[in-house]
């Protein structure tokens, strides 16, 4: 046979060969880099990819899928993305984004894929739950009658915060947001609530503090953080929410009270437009993609009280969104007002003047109203915020004239009298029976004679002289939930005392 025959024969075979071959790549779960930048991957292949489904790559990474088109899908990136390039291959994993959830997150700072960053080694848990989860059914819920107590007088009194409600903090950079945040974490000690911290886009320096604040008062061996900091990816930002509330979620199914922090759903709506932007997703408003308003109703939810026949536990929300100039009506401020059952509004002008929590009661409002309060401070707070309603009013209309009225400066001195005692320094929670003594006195006028100045340091002598002398108002307060007349009486009669001494009184409050 000649070289060229042999040649032909070869070549047939070769052919026959190709023909028979069966074994092509399976581009329904496997597929291949086309693009990369920014930490979002186009991939071409992946035909069976499902939205939200993990996307593993040779090099230990991991994506979570966003965009499914006709021929690409668009995944984001978990981590940092050097070590991917175009060309390599990313498999299908049939599983979606999930985190680990158990006691052992307790006191631990994690990252939004519930690793821990606090250099205190592993985390022994072996239960996983999805990030992404459907919200509890209406029918699987109850409605929100008890407290979740802050430790601030001016929310427990005119907004009160009820267990499974999600009550928005809005105002400006810089007004006492975070304080609040913090403030209602360290009071939760000791009241079996389990606490989730979630920084979104935050500082890790302002991180470190608040980890430190949470240690001197006790507070962190009850509270997990979650970090996805300003210095990490969009998508670790954007998950680290709804990564939190899936932690929460355990205990929640449990029976438990869990309280979520989300600081702030600003900073996570623009990370969301980060990655839908460099996904090539149609802008719409603002530039913010058009399924903006449904991640976060998604997100907000899930927050809710269980029945009994669920187990009865809760999620309270307390979602942070930055304003800008005051303007309440923004894009996203206005979206998750809107899914929110109230929200406590913080003003700039307020806070500057020295009148801290700054907390605007006119903007203010909760739409559980006092069914999540206390039958004590459903009483001795009642017309408060008609109060303040007036001497605001009273206030504009007095710079009109200096010639008024004596009932007009009656309401002025006693609006005054009752903006002072509403102040409180942060880090300094109150017990209810404590706020509920200090409501009371200012609203029976008791403290319309004490200088502005000074009023502080009568309710530091107040609270010193009942804890040590009379303990048993206190006691009463928190038992019965009730203030009994010899109990007035009594409070009257040591404020009576204070007065008499008063100008013996220096300085000695540290508000």
């Amino acid at each position: 046979m000649s070289e060229e025959q042999n040649l032909n024969t070869l070549s047939q075979i070769i052919k026959d060969e190709i023909d028979k071959y069966t074994n092509k790549i399976d581009t329904f779960e496997v597929g291949q880099v086309v693009s990369i930048g920014d930490c979002i991957a186009t991939i071409y292949g992946l035909e069976g990819a499902m939205n939200g489904e993990l996307i593993s790559f040779n090099n230990d990474s991991y994506g979570m899928v966003m965009n499914i088109e006709e021929d690409s899908i668009g995944v984001a990136l978990f981590g940092e993305n050097i070590s991917i390039k175009e060309g390599d291959i990313c498999k299908r994993t049939h599983k979606v984004v999930s985190v680990p959830v158990g006691d052992s997150l307790l006191s631990r700072v994690v990252n939004a894929l519930g690793q821990p960053i606090d250099g205190l080694g592993p985390i022994q848990e072996k239960k996983f739950r999805p990030v992404e989860m459907p919200a509890p059914q209406i029918m699987d819920r109850q409605k929100v009658d008890q407290p979740l107590q802050t430790g601030i007088k001016a929310i427990d009194s005119m907004i009160p915060i009820g267990k499974g409600q999600r009550e928005l903090i809005i105002g400006d950079r810089q007004t006492g947001k975070t304080a609040i945040a913090i403030d209602t974490i360290i009071n939760q000690k000791g009241k079996n609530v389990i606490c989730i911290y979630c920084s979104i886009g935050q500082k890790n320096s302002s991180i470190a503090q608040i980890v430190d604040k949470l240690k001197k008062y006790d507070a962190l061996k009850y509270t997990v953080i979650v970090n996805a900091s300003a210095a990490e990816p969009s998508p670790m930002v954007y998950i680290a929410p709804y990564a939190a509330t899936s932690i929460g979620e355990y205990w929640m199914h449990q029976g438990k009270d869990v309280l979520i922090v989300y600081d702030d759903l600003s900073k996570h709506a623009v990370a969301y437009r980060t990655m839908l932007l460099l996904l090539r997703r149609s802008p719409g408003r603002e530039a913010y993609p058009g399924d903006i308003f449904y991640i976060h109703s998604r997100l907000l939810e899930r927050s809710c009280r269980l029945n009994k026949e669920n187990g009865g536990g809760s999620i309270t929300a307390l979602p942070i969104v930055e304003t800008q100039a005051g303007d309440i009506s923004a894009y996203i401020p206005t979206n998750i007002i809107s899914i929110t059952d109230g929200q406590l509004f913080l003003n700039s002008d307020m806070f500057n003047s020295g009148q801290r929590p700054a907390i605007d009661s006119g903007l203010s409002v909760s739409r559980v109203g006092s069914s999540a309060q206390t039958k004590i401070m459903k009483q001795v707070s009642k017309n408060l915020r008609m109060a303040l309603a007036n001497y605001n009013e009273m206030l504009d209309f007095s710079r009109f004239g200096s010639d008024l009225d004596k009932s007009t400066q009656q309401i002025l001195s006693h609006g005054a009298i009752l903006l002072e005692v509403l102040k409180q320094k942060q880090y300094m929670p109150l017990s209810l029976a404590q706020e509920v003594v200090d409501i009371y006195i200012v609203q029976q006028g008791l403290l319309d004679e004490v200088p502005v100045n000074k009023v502080h340091s009568v309710l530091k002598l107040l609270s010193s002289t009942i804890s040590a002398t009379y303990p048993y108002i206190y006691k009463n307060i928190e038992e019965n939930m009730e203030i009994s007349n010899q109990d007035k009486n009594q409070i009257e009669n040591i404020i009576s005392t204070i007065k008499a001494g008063l100008n013996k009184i220096t300085n000695i409050n540290q508000f």
